[in-house]
């Protein structure tokens, strides 16, 4: 499993905002134009590869945080099964499609050119992680990307 972090170029508040900070109101993401093609796209990659699924994300104003489960395959050639490929090389290839498809309908490149990815080592890494997803729009103000 792994964590990864995708940035908008310039760290641009593109994917929406997050609104109701006060008292009586518990924050929430209000996606954008940008963010709910992103959110399209996400659900749409998570149907797209049978060896990578989704477990959760987080749409952020200006990145986006998702915990990729990456299932055992082998690659078939010739009907003939093979070792499985570098984890890492899928994870790129993942996440380069998901840019590619958010580019062409946004009409121009927003993302930056690199991500951020952690391998998620054990079960205790994994509640981390998945708490930090969770709690990432409450706590904005003090994201290090704000």
């Amino acid at each position: 499993m792994y964590f990864i972090t995708v940035c908008v170029k310039n760290k641009r508040w593109l994917l929406g905002r997050v609104v109701g900070c006060g008292d009586f109101d518990a924050p929430e993401m209000v996606l954008s134009e940008y963010g709910t093609i992103l959110n399209k796209n996400l659900q749409l990659m998570d149907k797209k590869y049978q060896h990578i699924k989704i477990d959760k994300y987080v749409i952020m104003p200006n990145h986006f945080h998702v915990i990729l489960n990456i299932t055992d395959y082998k690659v078939m050639t010739n009907g003939l099964s093979t070792s499985a490929k570098p984890y890492n090389s899928e994870i790129s290839k993942f996440i380069s499609l998901l840019k590619r498809l958010c580019n062409r309908e946004y009409d121009w490149n927003i993302w930056q050119t690199s991500y951020y990815d952690h391998i998620i080592r054990d079960e205790k890494d994994y509640v981390e992680i998945w708490n930090y997803i969770d709690s990432n729009v409450s706590k904005w103000k003090y994201d290090c990307y704000y």
